[in-house]
């Protein structure tokens, strides 16, 4: 900050006034004994009292008690100093020590001490002081009034408040200035803007201060035309603005979401000279960031000329917004150089860039600092830590500092919660949202979010229909968040139907719903509805964003229309300007390749922007699998097994059964081989299913299920009517150099067939089934299904790691394109 300078005027002023010796100790007993003269008071004590409010000025307050200690006598006037100084240096446990031993108090000493309690926001103690004060019959004056009411935001004390009023209005004080908006400004912190307002209308005599209370009342509760208005009418009312009008004046335009009208106000201030006000400029910045005018913003950070800890932290929490997270962290480093107060510093947006970012050791680095500063035991940093944790999967500092959270609102368990469903841990956030329910804290739409992908993860429709009940009884049914992550959830559990209806009953659609819509048809493999869904967002006015063609081009993949595939994607670009990512190349690629045109494809992974990655060298291996195309196989094989790094077995395993699927064993051994000395192991099949709300899971010629014995003679049962109606097994799916025999007997235990099997024996004729697949399913399996559902006459859904299959009457949804 700017050292004051005092006017020319000013100083001009101090030279005309008549020079006085400054007081010295030595003349001090001659003022002392004139002043002890003329007031009566005992010489002794008024000297003593001097020096005690000589040295309390210079802040020796243990020197002050030491002198009082040893005073002969003292007066109330004596005891009144000492309490203030400790109320001044924080210290009330001694000041109401020495307020309790008084035996003769004052209107000042009951002042004194309730100005202690309300400036450390201890409201409830500064009533009952107050309160307590009535009872001994001592009557407050306005400054008692203003000093109990000054600051007072609690809304716990609300009737205390009212109760105070009525006692000003008893004692006569409804027209003193300073009370009427003290009033004005404690109704306005404690939510009751009615009362703020009654007392404001019926003021006779109003200021400023009066204006801006109110101002910034309307401002806070949301009531920004109002805000505006009363601004409007201080003006012509004659009354010049302050900075905390501007402040005000600032909050109701952010809320009201009006840019043009904040600029007028921007220029306003640069005409009275306010701008650079660092209060004011902070109000002016903090609009700018909120109404995301990034450039504005900077512009007018670096022009401010004496910038606080506030400023840092909007325009760091705005360039963190904008994803610039460069240069948010450079200025938290020019941040730290400064002299500005480091508890203040902006701990949860830093830690929120490192758990966006994923950057652990940046996480910690910022912990750090929290710690060293004592910032670490705020809530909001608190909470902001177990995001950061949870987010980079270390959860068990994350579950430490949750669990010692002086308060745990919504805000942490949430973060903790979609932690771990990020990270695919669904049952441990499915259990921490019981744990919260249990505890009482209500969850927001953020929670319902990751509790609803955990149920759609596991395919839990059970579940996922709780939570639907959840969201209706907490009243979050027409929020479009909440009812995009329902629909997500049907579609995900295999329910389209459950998932166009709540699309159709929600009160609001945004582009997110839309794309859930789109993507639910897309992932169910029924391409002409994604397409048709796809339209009628368009022509909804709603603009298609990169989201939305990835669900189309998906479809299209899917059912082999390539044609309409191509169209989309040349759209993409030359209608709606939108730049394709690695992502839509690689759906063009596998759809190119999965219709067998692998030259087209070829000729699109040279051409983009950018170098094929493992997903799609690994799609191109798929289709080559499937079109038996081993040349173009060798090729993808080769680049990917380059690659420095890989997700998983998926290429050794696609190329080992390339190889033998020709019979090629040498050659499977080879690759096997390969993947040992790499040290990458296959990731094994598993199949889960639901029933009676409890999950299941299967591996193939699985042994451990209890029920495993009634699950094969099911299975052996099924074989023989399957092959009544001309089943034939697949061998080429049994991958090993086995005997033909062991071959056909290794496909019958599958682990989506077991989970079937489980399934029949398990629930009623004629209701659904649904199992999830962790892999692909095999062609010999998918043929079997579509038999086994002719047989039983039942809905059989398989979700596996590509898409749903939906068998009914001996039928695929797919058309046994996949």
């Amino acid at each position: 900050m700017k050292p004051h300078r005092p006017t020319i005027a000013l100083k001009n002023l101090a030279s005309l006034a008549p020079s006085k010796p400054p007081i010295s100790l030595q003349n001090v007993e001659t003022f002392v004994d004139a002043r002890s003269i003329k007031t009566g008071f005992d010489r002794n004590t008024c000297r003593s009292n001097f020096l005690v409010d000589s040295l309390l000025r210079k802040g020796n307050l243990s020197e002050a008690r030491q002198v009082f200690d040893k005073m002969a006598n003292r007066n109330t006037v004596s005891t009144n100093m000492l309490i203030s100084g400790y109320v001044k240096s924080g210290d009330l446990l001694r000041a109401r020590d020495m307020f309790d031993s008084m035996l003769d108090r004052t209107a000042v000493t009951w002042t004194i001490m309730i100005g202690g309690y309300s400036q450390k926001n201890q409201f409830h103690e500064a009533f009952r002081l107050f309160a307590e004060m009535l009872r001994h019959d001592t009557q407050p004056d306005h400054v008692t009034f203003a000093t109990l009411l000054s600051g007072c935001n609690d809304a716990e004390v609300d009737k205390e408040l009212i109760q105070v009023h009525a006692c000003v209005l008893k004692l006569g004080y409804r027209s003193s200035l300073i009370i009427c908006n003290s009033l004005v400004d404690s109704y306005c912190k404690t939510n009751h803007l009615d009362l703020a307002c009654r007392v404001f209308m019926d003021m006779p005599e109003r200021d400023s201060v009066s204006f801006n209370a109110l101002i910034n009342g309307f401002a806070k509760d949301g009531l920004t035309e109002d805000a505006i208005t009363l601004f409007l009418q201080m003006q012509n009312s004659g009354f010049k603005p302050s900075d905390f009008t501007f402040a005000g004046v600032l909050t109701a335009a952010t809320r009201l979401n009006d840019l043009i009208f904040g600029q007028q106000i921007h220029g306003f201030l640069v005409k009275t000279g306010f701008v650079w006000n660092v209060f004011v400029g902070n109000a002016l910045l903090d609009f700018y960031s909120k109404h995301d005018c990034l450039v504005e913003a900077r512009k007018l950070f670096d022009e401010i000329p004496d910038l606080d800890g506030i400023s840092y932290n909007i325009i760091i929490t705005c360039y963190a917004w904008f994803g610039q997270y460069e240069e948010a962290i450079r200025l938290f480093r020019e941040l730290q150089f400064t002299c500005f107060n480091r508890r203040q510093f902006p701990f949860a947006t830093m830690l929120s860039i490192a758990a966006n970012a994923l950057d652990l050791q940046m996480g910690q680095q910022i912990h750090s600092l929290a710690i060293l500063t004592t910032a670490g035991s705020e809530l909001v940093v608190g909470n902001s830590l177990v995001d950061m944790y949870a987010k980079c999967g270390r959860f068990e500092e994350a579950e430490k500092i949750f669990r010692t959270l002086a308060k745990r609102s919504t805000v942490p368990w949430t973060a903790i919660i979609s932690g771990y469903v990020q990270r695919g841990f669904h049952e441990e956030g499915l259990n921490l949202f019981n744990e919260m329910h249990r505890a009482g804290v209500r969850a927001d739409q953020a929670t319902f979010a990751s509790i609803l992908k955990a149920s759609a993860n596991l395919a839990s429709l059970s579940l996922g229909r709780q939570i639907h009940s959840f969201v209706i009884r907490s009243g979050f049914m027409s929020n479009v968040f909440s009812g995009s992550a329902l629909l997500d959830m049907y579609a995900k559990c295999g329910s389209i139907k459950d998932a166009i209806q709540v699309f159709q009953d929600m009160p609001e659609r945004n582009i997110v719903s839309w794309n859930g819509l789109i993507s639910a048809h897309a992932q169910n493999g029924d391409a002409k509805a994604t397409l048709d869904s796809f339209e009628t967002m368009v022509q909804s006015g709603f603009q298609p964003d990169s989201v939305s063609f990835l669900s189309a081009l998906s479809a299209c993949g899917h059912c082999g229309l390539v044609q309409e595939g191509l169209r989309y994607f040349r759209t993409m670009t030359e209608i709606h300007n939108l730049v394709p990512k690695k992502e839509h190349y690689a759906s063009m690629v596998d759809m190119l390749c999965r219709s067998g045109r692998f030259n087209e494809a070829e000729k699109m992974m040279a051409e983009m922007p950018f170098e094929p990655d493992e997903i799609m060298w690994s799609s191109v291996l798929n289709s080559c699998r499937i079109h038996k195309n081993q040349e173009f196989a060798r090729k993808a094989a080769d680049r990917l097994f380059k690659m420095e790094v890989l997700r998983d077995a998926a290429a050794y395993v696609s190329m080992s059964n390339i190889y033998a699927a020709a019979g090629q064993w040498d050659n499977v051994g080879e690759v096997k081989k390969a993947m040992r000395e790499r040290g990458i192991r296959k990731v094994p099949a598993y199949s889960w299913v639901e029933v009676r709300h409890k999950l299941h899971v299967f591996s193939a010629n699985d042994m451990l299920h209890p029920q495993m014995e009634e699950i094969r003679k099911k299975i052996d049962m099924l074989s023989e009517q399957m092959e009544k109606e001309g089943y034939k097994p697949d061998t080429s799916c049994a991958l090993h150099d086995v005997d033909e025999r062991i071959k056909i007997e290794s496909l019958k235990y599958h682990s989506e067939r077991l989970a079937i099997a489980f399934a029949l024996i398990s629930t009623p004729e004629e209701s659904p089934i649904l199992v999830i697949k962790n892999l692909r399913a095999c062609t010999d399996c998918h043929a079997a299904i579509k038999v086994i559902s002719k047989i039983v006459r039942r809905e059989i859904t398989v979700r596996d790691s590509s898409r749903f299959h939906h068998f009914k009457d001996g039928i695929c949804s797919c058309g046994d394109y996949w």
